[in-house]
């Protein structure tokens, strides 16, 4: 049941995107906006606050009572900022299957309306999360710090991922009319 990896369509064949993982390309700031760099900001911080939870727990025998609340809260944010930098690359999830049988043009006004829906929903959560930002008041049980910066840090996220999204589709737009 194996097939020849030549026979096969560059979408399908896994080991593209593993030798790909191995190529020397050289690191430019450009290739990354600024969503990525808050992303890994937020993702370095969530390991710095996982490992002194370890260390406090496991080695001191102690645990730091504020490192399991900071953690999930960093975690939210790892999530949704880093979904904005999926929005921007268009790596989200989807399926794909239909998108084989369907004829060109097809594909790509389905492709368009599913972006435009998208864009849609991440403005629909976007207020949906501002006003539940606007309306928390209270603070966080370990720390002393507002439980509203979780939800302000959603909002701003969905807000960035439609504007990749209007991005994406006027991307797209140009594309088709060259």
């Amino acid at each position: 049941m194996s097939k020849d990896s030549e026979g096969l369509d560059d979408a399908v064949d896994p080991m593209i995107d593993f030798e790909s993982a191995f190529e020397d390309d050289k690191f430019r700031f450009s290739d990354y906006a600024i969503e990525d760099y808050f992303t890994l900001v937020i993702f370095w911080a969530l390991i710095f606050v996982v490992a002194l939870q370890f260390f406090t727990r496991y080695v001191l025998g102690d645990s730091t009572t504020w490192t399991e609340e900071i953690a999930r809260y960093l975690l939210i944010g790892v999530g949704f900022v880093g979904s904005a930098m999926a929005v921007r690359k268009g790596t989200h999830i989807m399926v794909e299957f239909f998108y084989r049988y369907m004829p060109n043009w097809l594909g790509k006004l389905v492709a368009g309306v599913a972006e435009a829906v998208s864009v849609g929903f991440y403005f629909a959560m976007a207020w949906v999360t501002y006003k539940l930002a606007d309306r928390t008041g209270s603070m966080m049980i370990s720390v002393d710090l507002p439980k509203s910066i979780i939800y302000f840090t959603v909002f701003a996220a969905f807000v960035v991922m439609a504007f990749r999204g209007i991005q994406r589709i006027v991307l797209r737009m140009r594309a088709a009319r060259q």
